[in-house]
């Protein structure tokens, strides 16, 4: 309870006045006599100055309270506290700073105004302080309603609640101007009908509340929130606001907070103008919340009502919604766009983001020959391509068979600084080896494999390491290729690769040295083949007889070295044989018997008996090594070519007295001897010798000797054949083709 207050605490009148209440006595209470607003605070009644013009009684609720807005005047940064005490000397404020210069505003909340015709509304009264250094002078209070005034007040000015004019309760003051006119509509906003002439249109106090949205220490809805926050905002400070909230990606509040932006007034009262920064990043916005490509382009065409003009980032952004929408066609037009628009505005051009993004896009869709126009633009404009895109080409590339284009590209971009280091993941290498090399394309296989050099070099210097290695398989087809198509770059690349990824741990293959000879024999470069067979022997030299006769063998795995000897007949034998001799001679010397035999055989080739029999016996004679099995075969295969058979003979007997051992090719070579004599008994011979000797002829083999047996009409030797056939279950089959031409019947009736 209160006690009786006398009338000269509270004004002129000089009557008394006993007030009672229910309320808790901490908290403040607002009473009027003869229109004198007086506030009473623990029984403490504090001097105001604001007079009513019809009494009235107010009274305060249990859960009434007094909030303090504090807002610094130098930094402009505000804080909420709580009103503690209330006199004559003062207030006491709950959290308040320590430093000065603060303007205080408190409200006291949730007050019930009973009218003379008993119709009870809300309102809220704000009173607003100005106090230095915390509690040393007090300012009149200024009364505010939120509906129309239901009071009149002297020497009092309202201040309106409208939130986005952006006022504050002042003190009254007697106007000293006129207020000013509204901006120029021909030079404002578009959006100036919205603003001036209807700006409750856009904007309301949001689900119904009583309390006014300006109060911002009550709760509010989102949209009010970000509906404040939008008419405080200059330019700059949005573009900040926009940073801070991408990192965050709040685009739905991005998005609500540009429009309600663009729909304000600045602090000098004119429409806020974006620039093509804002709209891009409201672009931005609406593409990460799923909006289409054409409300993108809608928002694109409303930049010309502000006069701006889209820049590349914002086409971009468009374009980004494009590809997710797979529209190719609308696509490429917008880059045609940007391209007619770019000849007058730079800023317009097409940049990697945009050719980037419509490269990708036609390559998913297989529209290849549109997607090189626009990979071709690319790299005339000096652009680098992505690695994504890059990829793409490729295998799009690769999958239609575009083989030559893509080496083109391949090429540009080597040419290129920023598109040199471009490389395809490691296994799209092995597949455009592959591709390439079922097609003899030697460049492309050239570039798989330097793809996959980058590879290996860049895993070595990772940490920690990542060995990376080319099949040897691999390697030996991309060898076996250089040799067909004549690639010498290709062989060294090739080599280089092999030797890069078994990193000296291991020797190659038997079957990449044989692989390597090759290509340099089909290159005609002999001098590097026997260098190759060189490093073969030093190798494999070492092996077991058996491995030995079949890799150092000139009638089959160094066969090609021998047709290259050959090839321009007994020169290129004695230029060969010449460099061999030298050889010998040379620290340290270079012997050996597999480049003698391949010269042996060479000779035979060219009929030349005499040269093959010359180089034969200098094995021994000039270079002082010993001649093996493949000598021997070799020399019999060139007197048997010259139907020499018994030289033939006499050779396999002489080296059989050595005690060496003749192989399968020397039985089969003494075979061809005795049938290019037509003397099937004594081929047959030779084939009973070479299956006791644990040998096996083949069906070719057979069928060369039945062939013969018949055309001499030895039906004995040919039943032997057939014995031999069914003893190793062979079968030979019929010859009724080759009958058909071997019996022909030739009269003279139509002569």
């Amino acid at each position: 309870m209160f006690d009786e207050l006398t009338g000269g605490s509270l004004g002129n009148s000089g009557s008394a006045l006993k007030i009672t209440a229910t309320s808790n006595l901490s908290l403040p209470l607002v009473i009027t006599v003869n229109g004198v607003i007086a506030v009473i605070f623990n029984g403490v009644r504090v001097k105001t100055s604001a007079v009513l013009h019809n009494s009235c009684t107010i009274s305060s609720s249990a859960t009434s309270v007094i909030y303090v807005l504090l807002k610094n005047s130098v930094t402009h940064s505000t804080q909420i506290c709580i009103i503690t005490k209330l006199s004559n000397s003062g207030v006491e404020l709950s959290n308040s700073p320590k430093n000065p210069n603060w303007d205080l505003q408190f409200y006291i909340s949730h007050f019930t105004v009973l009218l003379p015709w008993k119709h009870r509304i809300h309102i809220y009264n704000i009173y607003r302080y100005r106090i230095y250094n915390f509690g040393t002078e007090m300012a009149p209070i200024a009364f505010l309603a939120k509906s129309r005034p239901f009071v009149r007040l002297q020497n009092f000015k309202s201040i309106s609640t409208f939130i986005h004019l952006q006022q504050e309760a002042q003190l009254a003051e007697p106007p000293v101007h006129a207020p000013p006119l509204p901006p120029n509509p021909a030079s404002g906003s578009p959006r100036y009908n919205e603003n001036w002439r209807n700006p409750t249109s856009a904007y309301s106090a949001g689900d119904g509340a009583l309390i006014p949205v300006g109060l911002g220490f009550l709760q509010h809805t989102q949209g009010a929130r970000i509906q404040m926050l939008s008419q405080s905002l200059d330019s700059q400070s949005l573009m900040n606001q926009f940073a801070d909230w991408m990192t965050s990606q709040r685009w739905e509040d991005m998005k609500q907070l540009f429009e309600f932006w663009i729909r304000s007034l600045d602090v000098n009262g004119k429409p806020n103008k974006p620039d093509v920064n804002l709209y891009n990043h409201y672009l931005r916005a609406n593409l990460m919340i799923g909006s289409s490509a054409g409300e993108l382009l809608d928002v694109v065409a409303q930049m010309d009502d502000y006069g701006i003009l889209p820049n590349t980032a914002s086409y971009n952004l468009v374009l980004k919604a494009m590809q997710k929408a797979g529209e190719t066609v609308a696509a490429e037009k917008l880059i045609e766009r940007m391209i007619q628009t770019g000849k007058e505005y730079k800023e317009s051009l097409p940049d990697e983001e945009s050719y980037d993004l419509i490269i990708v896009m036609l390559l998913s869709k297989n529209q290849i020959d549109a997607a090189l126009k626009y990979i071709d633009l690319t790299l005339k404009s000096g652009y680098m391509l992505s690695m994504k895109a890059f990829v793409d080409c490729v295998q799009s590339c690769v999958s239609n068979g575009r083989l030559e284009t893509l080496v083109s590209i391949i090429e540009r971009c080597k040419k290129m600084d920023q598109n040199k280091s471009l490389c395809p993941p490691w296994r799209v290498c092995n597949y455009i080896a592959d591709i390439a090399m079922q097609s003899d394309n030697g460049e492309l296989t050239y570039y798989a494999l330097e793809f996959m050099a980058k590879w290996i070099a860049q895993g070595e210097r990772a940490r920690p390491p990542v060995l990376l290695a080319a099949d040897e398989g691999l390697v030996v087809s991309a060898i076996g290729t250089a040799g067909r198509i004549g690639h010498s770059k290709l062989l060294d690349g090739s080599w280089a690769v092999l030797k890069r990824s078994l990193r000296q741990k291991k020797l190659p293959n038997p079957e990449s040295y044989l692989g390597k000879i090759y290509a340099h024999a089909n290159l005609g470069n002999l001098q590097k083949a026997f260098s190759t067979l060189h490093e073969f022997e030093t190798a494999y030299g070492n092996s077991s007889q058996e491995d030995a006769d079949d890799l150092f063998s000139p009638f089959y795995s160094l066969n090609p070295l021998v047709m290259a000897c050959s090839k321009n007949g007994f020169a290129t034998l004695d230029s060969v044989y010449y460099q061999l001799e030298n050889l010998s001679h040379a620290n340290p010397p270079y012997k050996s018997v597999a480049a003698l035999n391949c010269v042996i055989l060479g000779c035979a080739n060219i009929w030349d008996v005499d040269r093959a029999y010359q180089t034969f016996n200098a094995i021994d004679s000039s270079f002082g090594l010993t001649p093996n099995v493949h000598s021997y075969n070799a020399l019999i295969y060139a007197f048997g070519k010259l139907s020499k058979r018994d030289e033939a003979v006499k050779v396999f007997e002489h080296f059989v007295g050595l005690g060496l051992k003749p192989n399968s090719t020397t039985y089969t070579l003494l075979i061809d001897a005795h049938l290019i004599k037509r003397d099937p008994k004594a081929a047959l011979s030779v084939v009973d010798e070479m299956i006791h000797a644990g040998y096996e002829p083949s069906k070719k083999l057979l069928k060369k000797i039945r062939r013969r047996c018949v055309r001499e009409m030895d039906y004995d030797s040919d039943a032997k054949v057939e014995s031999f056939a069914r003893q190793l279950k062979i079968r030979l089959g019929t010859e009724s083709r080759r009958d058909v031409l071997f019996n022909l019947q030739y009269v003279t009736d139509y002569a």
